[in-house]
């Protein structure tokens, strides 16, 4: 397994923070820090549609036929199939794009990581991986990120859960280090 030796851990396990190529995680899900139109793009998008071949795009033009036409809301997650990937499922959810803090970005960057676990719940997932949504091209300050996102998972797990782990797979580890610099008031120092 491409993620056993973390970085750090919180909530006696539950949450994992590691460096990596969320493409190459062993989970049942991962989720994609996706655009609105869910027909790939950049960054991590990118990287997991290529990694995971045509069959991610055509459920995705579907979704976008059948449930969303026009795009896929911020906040609001699917699934697809992982195709080619390790990972079954792929979670879709799109982020806000930072304003400066005053066009509810906080609650809609909370929404993205709430409704992703709450699709990996109806998968009936044990395992998910997460990168960093919204910090990339989205210009969503980290340090503010890392405080909600640890906000969002002391919460899910403060009662029994279908999903057991949830990694955060950051892409270098000064990103990791600011995310635990950040989280551990919250989630406690961790192990």
């Amino acid at each position: 397994m491409v993620f056993m030796n973390g970085i750090k851990t919180y909530l006696n396990g539950s949450v994992v923070v590691t460096t990596g190529d969320i493409t190459l995680f062993e989970v049942d899900a991962i989720v994609n820090a996706a655009n609105s139109s869910l027909l790939g793009g950049g960054g991590v998008d990118g990287a997991i549609h290529r990694a995971g071949g045509p069959a991610i795009l055509e459920e995705c033009r579907t979704i976008r036929s059948n449930q969303y036409p026009e795009g896929l809301p911020t906040g609001q997650a699917v699934a697809t199939t992982g195709g080619r990937l390790k990972a079954k499922h792929v979670i879709h959810t799109v982020g806000p794009v930072w304003h400066g803090g005053k066009q509810g970005e906080d609650h809609l960057l909370q929404d993205s990581y709430r409704n992703s676990l709450a699709v990996a719940e109806s998968l009936g997932v044990k395992t998910v991986a997460f990168p960093a949504i919204s910090t990339g091209v989205y210009g969503f300050p980290k340090d503010r990120a890392a405080k909600l996102v640890a906000k969002v998972l002391k919460q899910y797990f403060s009662t029994p859960r279908t999903v057991q782990t949830v990694y955060l797979v950051f892409f270098s580890p000064s990103d990791a280090d600011l995310f635990i610099r950040e989280a551990d008031p919250i989630l406690g120092s961790g192990i």
